[in-house]
């Protein structure tokens, strides 16, 4: 069998078009008195999931997070700390916008308002592609099947010519079983060859790499 026909690429964006930088949140967090030794569970005790769904507003988040230091925190500087963690990844960026000559492109972010509205005032998100699913707009967070089902509602995907790229694991997953294909981001070039794989033609800069 040959390479299946791709029509529509989607790309995540905290961790593939965006590097997080949360270390030094984390740093101010621990500072502070609050125990993050386990980030998991402390991301489960302040709902972030809630949150990037939009049924915790980021005020409420904030109130969460500040009520479990043990010394008081400036709230405009936790705020500041929480929206300013991340940083363009240019060649992501490129990749993304230069495969829209030939593909439908999309982003499919798990996303709270706050931390949207810093990344699509910094790099213009909701006009960078075709389109943009944010996962607090629809009511629903990757890896759970709704938000894959939205987004193909939305842009008319078509699952088996649909190739989605994530840097989480069950993202990855969620987007297989949902009949996507699915690329797990380790770093510009091994998606970049991924891509190749699957037949799809990238832009004239990358075109010729060995």
């Amino acid at each position: 069998m040959g390479a299946p026909v791709i029509k529509y690429v989607v790309f995540d964006v905290g961790g593939v078009l965006v590097d997080l930088r949360y270390q030094g949140f984390i740093k101010y967090l621990g500072m502070a008195g609050v125990d993050m030794t386990n980030l998991p569970a402390w991301l489960t005790h302040v709902d972030l999931a809630a949150h990037e769904r939009g049924e915790v507003p980021t005020d409420v988040l904030m109130d969460r997070i500040a009520s479990l230091a043990k010394v008081p925190l400036d709230r405009d500087e936790l705020e500041e700390r929480w929206v300013d963690m991340f940083e363009r990844s240019d060649e992501m960026i490129e990749l993304a916008t230069g495969l829209m000559r030939d593909y439908r492109v999309y982003l499919l972010s798990n996303v709270g308002e706050r931390h949207w509205a810093h990344l699509d005032g910094r790099y213009g998100l909701d006009n960078l592609v075709h389109g943009a699913v944010a996962s607090f707009r629809v009511g629903a967070v990757k890896p759970e099947p709704a938000i894959y089902r939205k987004t193909e509602e939305m842009f008319g995907l078509e699952p088996a010519a649909t190739v989605f790229v994530d840097d989480l694991s069950p993202n990855i997953a969620a987007a297989r079983e949902h009949g996507w294909h699915a690329i797990h981001h380790i770093d510009p070039r091994s998606t970049r060859d991924a891509l190749r794989a699957l037949g799809v033609r990238l832009p004239a800069r990358f075109a010729h790499e060995v």
